[in-house]
């Protein structure tokens, strides 16, 4: 099937960065490109070379939106339900996944569709068929508005759920931190998958209808 770590190093980093943001610290956190103060809520980018979260402070990240071909890349904040989508268990089965948890994104670092899924190893790629990837972006057109880099397909199938969205990839890695950190054994055991539940739940409530394609531009 192709899976292969996506490195320690990056994905405990990326785990580092989302639990300084999900969890208030007592030591208030400081942009990473001026040093200046930051909210709770505050902005994030993608070094696109590394895959790495940064965070900073409202006007340094709004210096990076709408940048093309830079360094980093503003990570936006909306999560978007895609509601009708059609991915019939054939198709799920044609990805060749061996988890029902997982998110795909355009690198423009390696120049391709790239499928990985939480692990307890970290995220884990599984190589994508292309052909696959490419009947199901025709049947669903939502998919072809996705960001490069920083907008990722999250695909919920555990049990009876078949969710749908349209995410930032920190919620991506947010998803993979939740499954590597409380991993146990060889299934996981309840703790894992009720910390997934929660986490759908939040992302339930948090996202909203994605729009007709027209109505959201196309990252080239």
């Amino acid at each position: 099937m192709g899976e292969r770590s996506e490195g320690d190093r990056k994905v405990g980093s990326v785990i580092k960065t989302l639990r300084r943001f999900r969890q208030p610290q007592a030591v208030q956190e400081r942009c990473e490109l001026c040093g200046a103060g930051l909210s709770f809520n505050h902005r994030h980018l993608l070094e696109i070379s590394s895959g790495r979260i940064v965070c900073t402070c409202d006007p340094c990240s709004l210096r990076f939106q709408d940048v093309v071909g830079g360094r980093f890349k503003l990570i936006p904040r909306d999560a978007w339900c895609v509601d009708q989508l059609s991915v019939p268990d054939v198709e799920w089965e044609n990805l060749a996944l061996p988890i029902n948890l997982a998110f795909f994104f355009y690198s423009t670092a390696e120049k391709k569709m790239k499928a990985l899924y939480p692990s307890p190893a970290g995220a884990t790629e599984s190589l994508l068929p292309l052909a696959a990837w490419n009947s199901l972006t025709e049947r669903n057109p939502q998919l072809g508005t996705m960001q490069s880099d920083v907008e990722a397909f999250l695909v919920n199938r555990v049990g009876a759920h078949r969710e749908y969205y349209v995410v930032p990839i920190d919620v991506c890695f947010e998803l993979v931190g939740i499954v590597r950190t409380h991993w146990r054994g060889l299934s996981g055991g309840d703790s894992v998958w009720q910390q997934v539940e929660t986490f759908f739940a939040r992302l339930r409530a948090d996202a909203r209808p994605v729009p007709a394609p027209s109505q959201r531009p196309i990252d080239a």
